[in-house]
């Protein structure tokens, strides 16, 4: 039972994408920290549209007819699963710059913005998770 309860799909989405937030807060930092290194190219981490791959399937997914067993001496299906992982994405556009460095501070500031909502967000519904399992636990010891 126990293993059910911390071992929940949610659970486990929520770390990992705290996880992804803060290797991306890192890739972030390291942009912003060269800044004025010439040729450099800026990184970004892809992971949300990945994990929505993992949770809802392929973007056709929904057109396709879902295989079900009809009888009990069928073979059966066996999904492989797909466990979505961070990943760097190198961006190698060029720019107006004389250096070819392709890092622009305010959007690099911007991002990091949009990525400490996302990682306060997660942080606290997992909070909200942990929590409700402590309610549930002090609640039945009466």
């Amino acid at each position: 039972m126990l293993d059910r309860i911390m071992n929940a799909p949610g659970l486990e989405y929520t770390s990992r994408g705290m996880a992804a937030a803060t290797l991306r807060h890192e890739v972030i930092s390291n942009n912003i920290a060269n800044l004025n290194t010439p040729h450099f190219k800026k990184t970004d981490v892809v992971f949300e549209d990945l994990l929505a791959r993992e949770i809802y399937g392929d973007e056709d997914s929904e057109a396709k007819i879902p295989i079900v067993r009809t009888h009990d001496r069928h073979l059966p299906f066996v999904k492989t699963p797909y466990h979505a992982e961070p990943m760097f994405e190198r961006h190698q556009e060029r720019t107006m710059r004389v250096d070819d460095n392709n890092v622009d501070i305010d959007i690099e500031m911007a991002t990091m913005a949009k990525n400490q909502l996302y990682y306060n967000a997660l942080a606290t519904r997992l909070g909200g998770f942990v929590n409700g399992l402590k309610t549930v636990i002090t609640s039945n010891q009466s």
